[in-house]
């Protein structure tokens, strides 16, 4: 897509296999109940505290009721899956094709696969009533700061944002507001968009209390699903 104008055939078919992705996104996920998007580096192993850290959390959110929502592959979003199915919780990944890393991890009873990193974004975003952040590297700034930004610019609702780690987080944090905040190129009310902890229940609790408030959740039966469309 950076390449600049193509063929138009071209053109059409990419336009087609981009529509197919949001169409099959859309039925997958239409079931999944309400979800909690954890975002984290795919290269942490099991040793790992912050893989540790991030299977709490996804036992701590599957306690409160939510479907853990991952990228689907190995490191942190295999640990929040794997969190999940300790308790008996709906995990499901949305995973994307890449060259490296990218794998499917075993913890998913769900994994949807994408080609398009934008695709998979608004799944991740669509479908959650919270972001949980845990230590990573750039996709999960990219992911953060593009939940942040959706929030702050009233494109989604507000939607509570945790990140987790604050020994790890602590130099960025640092940097907005010593930085961004006295530069004048955020507003000082914008650090009250996100919430940092080093506790998952803390971090469950906090987002099960706010999605109940602000959007109504409450446990009611699964969306039953349509023979004559095919689900």
């Amino acid at each position: 897509m950076l390449k600049g104008p193509r063929p138009r055939s071209e053109e059409f078919f990419r336009i087609v296999r981009i529509a197919w992705e949001f169409i099959n996104g859309f039925r997958k996920l239409h079931f999944a109940g309400p979800c909690v998007t954890v975002f984290g580096s795919a290269r942490f192993q099991e040793d790992n505290k912050w893989y540790q850290l991030a299977r709490q959390v996804g036992a701590e959110l599957g306690r409160r009721g939510f479907t853990v929502m991952t990228g689907g592959g190995p490191g942190i979003m295999e640990a929040a899956n794997r969190g999940a199915r300790d308790v008996k919780a709906p995990s499901i990944g949305c995973n994307i094709v890449l060259p490296y890393e990218q794998v499917e991890n075993p913890y998913c009873d769900t994994t949807v696969w994408f080609r398009y990193f934008f695709i998979r974004k608004v799944m991740l975003v669509k479908y959650s009533y919270g972001f949980v952040v845990i230590p990573g590297g750039f996709g999960t700034l990219d992911e953060f700061f593009e939940a942040i930004t959706l929030v702050q610019t009233k494109k989604i609702a507000d939607f509570p944002i945790v990140l987790m780690g604050r020994e790890y987080w602590n130099g960025l944090f640092q940097f907005i507001d010593q930085r961004l905040v006295p530069d004048g190129a955020i507003d000082s009310k914008d650090r009250s968009l996100y919430r940092i902890t080093d506790e998952p229940v803390e971090a469950a609790d906090y987002i099960s209390e706010t999605a109940r408030r602000r959007f109504g959740l409450k446990y009611r039966e699964k969306v039953q699903r349509r023979w004559w469309l095919f689900e």
